[in-house]
C-alpha cells in the first residue's frame, strides 16, 4: 500500500477560527457501527493483500495502521471510548520563550494565492441521488475544512454508496476530498477512475494552508447533537488516517501551535477545553506571561496539531492512486447528461464548488481565501493565530493568512488586502518580548 506511515498585547485577538460548524443530516446508515465494521473489514483485507502480508505476520507499519482502524471502529461502536491523540503524538518539547519571529518584509514576499472554499451554512453534504440509472453519492461543501475532513466524510460516503455494489466506480474531482474518496475505494477493492477538469497543483486544495482544524464548516445556528456526532465521527477518522501518514512522503507532521487572544477564551469554541476536538490537540495548556514572548496582556493557549503540506500531500496522493492502478481522465463534466453518459454506475461527486453547476444547491457559495507566502524560515517551527490571522511554517514558505469572504468569486489576489494582512502580521511579530525562562 502506497500511503503507509513513514515511521514516523496590542496585537492579539480571539482565535482565527471565528466560526463554529454545522452540517446537514446524513443517512442513518452512515452512522451504523455494524456498517462501519463491515467496511473496515473489507479495507483491512484489501490493505493486507496489497502489501503482501496475507500469508505472514504483519509488519510494525501494518500493525500500526490496523490499530488506528480498530480504535476508530471501537469509538464508533461505543462513544464512551474517547480518542486521545496524546497517546500517539510525539513530544515536541521546547520552550516558547525564545520563539524566532517571522521576518515580514516586502522583499521576502514570494507569491499570493486565492482559493474559493465550497461553503454551505448547513454544512457539508453526504447523500445519495439518482441520475438516470446512476447512483451519485455527494461529498462536497466542506468550507475551509476540505483537507481536514476529507478522509472522514469520504468514509461516510463509502458507507452510504458501496453496500452491494460490484464493478468499477467513478470519482468526480481531484482535490483532497476526491483523492481521499478514490483511495478508500481502491482499498476496498474497487477499480476507480477519477474524472476532473483540473488536477493538482491547480485545485482549490492546493490553495489551502493545511493546518488540521475543522474551520468554516457551517453556521453556528445549525449546531445540534446530530451534527456534533457526525462531525466528531468524520474528524476522528480523518485525524487517525493522517496519523498513519506522518512523515516526509506525504508532508504530514506535528507542529506546536499558539493561539493569542485579548479576551478570555470561549471554552466551548474549537480550541476550548470543552471542544469535541480537545483530545486531538496534545500538549494543550495555557501559558503565563513569563512563558512566552507575546504581549503580556494576552491570553495564550498552546497545543500541538497536524500540518499537512498541500503541494507534497496532493502529489503523493496522486502517485499512490496511480500506483494502485487508478485511472485519471482530464474531462469537464458540464451537466447531468454528461454524468449519465459515464460508464460507471456508482459515482462519487467530490467537485466542491463545481457541484453548484451540476446539481441544484442554493446553499452552496464560495468563501474566498487569500494566502501570502514569504521566503522559508527554517528556524520557524511553530504556528500561531492572532487578530483573526494565522501563520503556518511550511517547507515551501511561511504562510500568512488569511481571509474568508463569503460570496466573493474573484481568483485575482487583492493587493490592498495583502498589504493589510502583511502590516498586521509585521506589527505582531515585531512586538515579541524578550523573556528569560
Amino acid at each position: 500500500m502506497s500511503d503507509k506511515p513513514d515511521g514516523t498585547y496590542p496585537y492579539c485577538s480571539q482565535s482565527f477560527y471565528p466560526h463554529i460548524y454545522s452540517l446537514s443530516s446524513l443517512h442513518r446508515s452512515c452512522l451504523n457501527p455494524r456498517s462501519m465494521c463491515r467496511l473496515e473489514t473489507m479495507n483491512r483485507r484489501s490493505f493486507v493483500r496489497r502489501i503482501g502480508l496475507a500469508c505472514g505476520g504483519l509488519s510494525p507499519l501494518a500493525t500500526r495502521y490496523e490499530r488506528l482502524r480498530a480504535q476508530l471502529a471501537a469509538s464508533v461502536a461505543n462513544p464512551q471510548n474517547k480518542y486521545d491523540a496524546a497517546s500517539v503524538a510525539p513530544s515536541l518539547g521546547g520552550s516558547a520563550c525564545n520563539l524566532p519571529p517571522v521576518h515580514v518584509e516586502n522583499d521576502r514576499v514570494m507569491r499570493t494565492v486565492v482559493g474559493l472554499r465550497p461553503y454551505r451554512p448547513s454544512g457539508f453534504v453526504v447523500r445519495a441521488e439518482k441520475v438516470d440509472d446512476k447512483l451519485v453519492i455527494h461529498n462536497y461543501g466542506h468550507g475551509g475544512a476540505g483537507i481536514t475532513l476529507s478522509w472522514g466524510t469520504s468514509q461516510l460516503a463509502l458507507q452510504l454508496g458501496c453496500s452491494g455494489h460490484m464493478g468499477p466506480v467513478a470519482v468526480m474531482g481531484c482535490g483532497a476530498v476526491g483523492l481521499a474518496t478514490a483511495r478508500l475505494l481502491q482499498e476496498s477493492g474497487f477499480k476507480v477512475t477519477i474524472y476532473s477538469k483540473t488536477l493538482p497543483p491547480d485545485t482549490t486544495s492546493d490553495a489551502a494552508g493545511g493546518a488540521w482544524t475543522p474551520f468554516l464548516v457551517g453556521d453556528p445556528a445549525k449546531l445540534d447533537s446530530q451534527f456534533s456526532r457526525q462531525l466528531l465521527l468524520a474528524s476522528g477518522f480523518a485525524h487517525k488516517r493522517y496519523l498513519s501518514m506522518l512523515g516526509d512522503q506525504f508532508g504530514v507532521r506535528w507542529v506546536r501551535s499558539y493561539t493569542i487572544s485579548k479576551t478570555a477564551f470561549d471554552e466551548s469554541s474549537v480550541i476550548g477545553t470543552q471542544s469535541m476536538f480537545r483530545s486531538m490537540r496534545p500538549e494543550f495548556r495555557d501559558l503565563t506571561p513569563a512563558e512566552h514572548p507575546f504581549s503580556a496582556d494576552c491570553a495564550v493557549r498552546q497545543f500541538d496539531t497536524l500540518l499537512i503540506e498541500p503541494p507534497k500531500y496532493l502529489q503523493a496522493m496522486m502517485h499512490a492512486f496511480r500506483e494502485a492502478e487508478g485511472t485519471i481522465v482530464v474531462k469537464t463534466i458540464a451537466d447531468r447528461a454528461a454524468i449519465a453518459q459515464l460508464q460507471e454506475n456508482l459515482i462519487f461527486n467530490c467537485t466542491g464548488l463545481g457541484s453548484k453547476d451540476l446539481f441544484p444547491d442554493d446553499e452552496l457559495m464560495p468563501a474566498r481565501g487569500q494566502l501570502t507566502f514569504l521566503k522559508p524560515q527554517p528556524e520557524v517551527l511553530y504556528a500561531v493565530s492572532h487578530d483573526e490571522l494565522y501563520m503556518l511554517p511550511r517547507a515551501d514558505g511561511i504562510v500568512l493568512g488569511g481571509t474568508y469572504e463569503l460570496g466573493e468569486t474573484s481568483l485575482t489576489p487583492d493587493k490592498k488586502k495583502m498589504r493589510v494582512i502583511l502590516a498586521k502580521h509585521k506589527a505582531f511579530f515585531d512586538s515579541y518580548r524578550h523573556v528569560k525562562c
